[in-house]
């Protein structure tokens, strides 16, 4: 792997590598396809620069490059792979010669014979729609930019850290194989954090933008809006302040609203992995558990309530996960997993689809040029409904509006799961009343999800994202998406502490 971490040019952020652009795999993979049924040639360069700064100081610059490529063999219904950073032929060759070996001795024990049809011949291109370059600030402009956003956080003595970091990012993946595939697609990723903690004695609390995953989308800087940002800091940093003087989230059954930046993470633990196709078919059991979810609930699993609508959407501008193909080049486009509560499709590449005679979609994603691409979320979204948050808060007596996670529990079957979060409000008498401290709840997930009893409309729906979805063996840490409205649910069992 070809890694570099070092400082940044003073005069801007540079995000570009010309290492691979001139490379033509065309003859490589003539020459090779006369030793196997199948060769394809992924090539992925990855430039990220990030920023932090810690009350008002400025603590980490970073700069890391990966780029390789990866060579994957069919041979007998199976595929096999191997990576290489080198461009010399003795490289190449190598790489190849290691994907055949291990394609050849791996077939004695493969769990499908795989028809050529799980690698679509394709051709086509995506590239992040952006407004604003990511060299558009300066590294002094992005350092001022933080050291201001923690200031705007520290409203008080009793504000012991204030931490403010941006990760920007610059993709590139080029999908060539033996059947004609051609495929460019590029993406730019804005990362960023804001977090503010609050002390007094031994009493300590945390508010931050959304928890702790950064606030992540796909596009250029017209994501960092820093006035919006310094204003949303200031914010955080009153909210820490009167989560140290709140009372504990009480305990009990209560409706309970859970916004945008908790659904995040109840959809990513409770919608996403469960439906993984290569999880229920038993391939994740060893390293991360499968999935309540069993082959004969696709068509007939009422998941939730009929106000529940999921789908698999990797068009949504601005999300972090959104693209035209997945690494295998099959096409990508929008479509429903969960319908009216009943449960429709899983996550599930062409082979989970081939292996498992179930419906997918298009999700065979790798993380770098050295890992093999396995079924990964994209943009999981909880479709709008038609409940306004205020009305869903004035037709309420006695219930709770909770934000932002802090830590998160679900076991090896994706069923029973608890949450904590971050800032809790109660609920009385249909208004909004008083902050509370350390509101969690815990449930399970098909009780949960039949539980929705209102789904916020489009006009207050949002998206978030994480870049920090690990899965398989070796670890793959992947980029996802997902977005929801502020949604209801009835009578969860909640407590604080």
């Amino acid at each position: 792997m070809s890694t570099l971490t070092s400082s940044a040019s003073e005069n801007g952020l540079h995000f570009t590598s010309e290492r691979w652009n001139n490379f033509d795999p065309t003859p490589w993979l003539k020459k090779w396809s006369l030793e196997a049924d199948w060769v394809g040639l992924r090539m992925i360069s990855e430039i990220s620069q990030s920023r932090t700064v810690r009350n008002e100081k400025p603590e980490a610059i970073k700069w890391n490059l990966e780029e390789g490529l990866l060579i994957e063999v069919m041979k007998n219904g199976h595929i096999g792979y191997a990576g290489t950073s080198s461009q010399t032929p003795d490289g190449l060759n190598s790489a190849f010669q290691a994907a055949l070996v291990v394609t050849r001795l791996s077939s004695k024990w493969k769990v499908a014979n795989l028809p050529l049809s799980v690698r679509p011949n394709s051709e086509g291109s995506y590239h992040t729609p952006i407004e604003w370059k990511l060299d558009r600030w300066s590294l002094a402009q992005m350092t001022d930019f933080l050291m201001a956003a923690c200031k705007a956080m520290k409203v008080g003595p009793e504000i012991s850290q204030t931490l403010a970091e941006v990760t920007l990012t610059s993709t590139r993946s080029r999908y060539a194989s033996s059947l004609g595939n051609a495929i460019d697609q590029s993406f730019l990723f804005t990362t960023m954090n804001f977090q503010a903690t609050a002390q007094d004695g031994t009493e300590t609390q945390r508010r931050s933008a959304n928890g702790p995953v950064s606030r992540c989308f796909q596009g250029g800087l017209e994501w960092l809006n820093a006035e919006a940002l310094i204003e949303k800091c200031a914010v955080i940093g009153q909210e820490a302040l009167q989560l140290l003087k709140a009372e504990n989230c009480p305990t009990g059954s209560r409706d309970t609203i859970i916004a945008p930046d908790q659904m995040y993470l109840q959809i990513h633990e409770s919608i996403g992995h469960p439906l993984e196709l290569d999880r229920i078919l038993g391939d994740e059991r060893n390293y991360a558990g499968w999935s309540f979810v069993k082959p004969t609930d696709f068509g007939n699993l009422q998941y939730g309530s009929p106000l529940m609508n999921v789908t698999f959407d990797p068009a949504v501008p601005g999300e972090f996960a959104t693209y035209n193909f997945d690494d295998c080049g099959n096409p990508s486009k929008r479509e429903y997993l969960i319908k009216d509560g009943k449960l429709l499709r899983g996550l599930g590449s062409l082979e989970s689809q081939h292996r498992s005679k179930l419906p997918g979609v298009a999700n065979f994603r790798t993380a770098s040029w050295n890992r093999a691409p396995i079924d990964r979320m994209a943009n999981i979204n909880v479709e709008a409904g038609t409940t306004k948050l205020a009305e869903m808060i004035s037709n309420m007596e006695k219930g709770i509006y909770i934000e932002a996670n802090v830590s998160w529990s679900i076991d090896d079957y994706r069923d029973k799961f608890q949450f904590g979060c971050e800032f809790g409000r109660l609920i009385e008498n249909g208004k909004l009343t008083k902050v509370v401290k350390n509101p969690n709840y815990r449930g399970r997930t098909l009780d949960f999800w039949r539980s929705l009893a209102a789904v916020g409309t489009q006009d207050e729906w949002e998206i978030y994202g994480s870049p920090f979805c690990g899965k398989g063996e070796p670890s793959q840490v992947i980029r996802v998406g997902h977005g929801s409205p502020p949604c209801l649910f009835k009578n969860l069992e909640v407590f604080g502490g």
